[in-house]
């Protein structure tokens, strides 16, 4: 295969992984960090009213879109009330309907929310709105006021602006005097701005929203403005002009509608309360995927059972130290025993932590090597030489566990869990090539084969990785990209440059 072909093929497999890292990290919002923790806000509203006797129906405005915050969750708590929900023009409504009822009632409607910031609302352009229906004298005292501030501004903005301050003048003139006469809550002055506005041909609507602040036992709803200047919706402050939300403004519901209606009932009383908690930033990301109704969440590892999760999260580092391995071997020089031997002493030095790890390495390596010339002199055939040289591993790590258990060594007990098989077949390769080439290229490939060991255990026990790969594991197929390209380097090794520098004549 041609060179191009696998720049090819390496281009796709890492354009392929970056995407679907992207997209989880961008879209589906799973952290690049291990435990991370995001405030989550449950606002619970309550509406308690005396009943009947008769039938109930109960209407409660809930949020829709609110810019900078997702839904995690949402339920409905009510004892005999049928449930369900709809859209009005103010945007969704939370229905109960019970066939007959008696006494003091209450039913309950809770959302948990968190901030996102890619969260936004439909920039859909309203229509004009139609000329309001105003009785004299109030609609002569609208169109001069209009006509005044049009005046002093030079668009949407500006005129909104200059509208609430000219409304809050604390000497005001006499149209607005007259406007404001009736005006007795924010509530109704936000109403008026909507109605000069509408008067403008500016749409407008009065939004009613709270402020997340930590744990609120009683959160009053705090009427805003909304308005859109054609390109998009924008938040003013009724009370300073200003353009802005509320730090963690998260609006309710919109329009002039009441916030509940209820039918069949008396002494309505509704109430909210605000609690913040802090949940895993992979949980809020897993459900965020499945309410987007996506596939991938299902082949995320966060849904396999934990002690499969435990088991992953070592599997997927050993690519990361296979590609260790591949640049220690064709980059740097580095001779070493076999393949994947190093990476596999590497995961056994996680059990044993790596000062012991090398020391039991070494000293396995060691006995075992002596051991095995002892053999040499029976003349025994490789596969019944294998096996001898098994069983006196095995032997020796049962005594190195009895001394340290002596002693007091815990750490020597895990090394039970050193790869066997590995050590023996080093310790024979070792003796093969003592035979062949010499104790110094034996003891080298020894010694490159621990320090391979070491670096890849240092790769594969960086926790911030482990977590990338662990949540995206679409990443090794970048990893894969890599050891691709590397597979067709033809060039010097770092080692090689001092080993044949005389060549150069420097």
């Amino acid at each position: 295969m041609s060179q191009r072909y696998v720049y090819i093929l390496a281009a796709i497999l890492a354009i392929v992984g970056i995407l679907l890292f992207a997209y989880k990290w961008l879209a589906l919002g799973f952290p690049l960090t291990a435990n991370r923790e995001t405030p989550v806000w449950t606002i619970e509203t309550s509406v308690t009213f005396d009943a009947g006797p008769g039938s109930i129906k109960v209407d409660l405005h809930i949020p829709t879109l609110t810019p900078g915050f997702r839904t995690l969750n949402q339920n409905s708590v009510s004892r005999g009330f049928g449930f369900n929900l709809d859209y009005s023009s103010g945007g969704r409504v939370a229905r109960w309907a019970i066939r007959r009822a008696n006494g003091t009632q209450t039913v309950y409607y809770r959302i948990s929310v968190y901030e996102d910031s890619g969260s936004r609302q439909e920039d859909t352009t309203p229509p004009f709105p139609p000329p309001p229906s105003i009785e004299e004298p109030f609609r002569t005292a609208v169109e001069v006021i209009v006509e005044d501030v049009r005046a002093q501004s030079a668009d949407t903005a500006s005129f909104v602006s200059a509208l609430i301050r000219t409304l809050r003048d604390p000497s005001p003139g006499p149209n607005v005097e007259l406007l404001l006469s009736e005006v007795g809550s924010d509530k109704d002055f936000v109403q008026t701005l909507t109605t000069l506005l509408a008067a403008a041909r500016i749409p407008a609507r009065v939004i009613r929203g709270l402020e997340l602040e930590g744990r609120q036992r009683s959160a009053d709803l705090i009427s805003w403005l909304e308005i859109h200047d054609g390109d998009s919706w924008r938040y003013f402050n009724p009370v300073t002009g200003e353009e802005n939300l509320p730090r963690r403004f998260f609006i309710w519901w919109r329009g002039s509608e009441t916030l509940v209606d209820v039918q069949g009932a008396t002494n309505v009383q509704t109430r909210f309360a605000v609690q913040e908690n802090y949940l895993d930033t992979v949980t809020i990301a897993e459900t965020q995927a499945a309410q987007a109704g996506g596939g991938l969440v299902d082949f995320s590892l966060y849904s396999l059972p934990i002690q499969t999760q435990a088991v992953y999260s070592v599997l997927l580092m050993i690519p990361i130290g296979a590609l260790v391995m591949v640049l220690m071997r064709n980059f740097v020089g580095i001779d070493a025993f076999g393949t994947f031997m190093p990476v596999l002493i590497a995961l056994a030095f996680r059990e044993t932590r790596l000062f012991w790890g090398v020391i039991m390495f070494l000293l396995l390596v060691s006995l075992g090597l002596s051991i095995r010339f002892l053999l040499e002199r029976l003349r025994l055939l490789l596969v019944p030489r294998l096996t001898a040289v098994l069983i006196v591993v095995v032997m020796l790590m049962l005594l190195i566990s009895l001394v340290s258990h002596t002693f007091g060594v815990d750490t020597g007990l895990s090394v039970a869990l050193f790869p066997m098989v590995i050590i023996a077949m080093t310790i024979e390769r070792m003796s093969v090539v003592w035979e062949e080439r010499g104790a110094a290229d034996a003891v080298r490939a020894g010694v490159g084969s621990v320090i391979i060991a070491v670096v890849a255990y240092v790769a594969m026990g960086i926790a911030w990785l482990e977590h990338l790969i662990f949540t995206f594991p679409e990443l090794l197929l970048a990893v894969l990209a890599l050891v691709i390209l590397a597979g067709r380097y033809t060039g010097y090794r770092l080692l090689e440059l001092t080993r044949f520098k005389a060549l150069t004549g420097s």
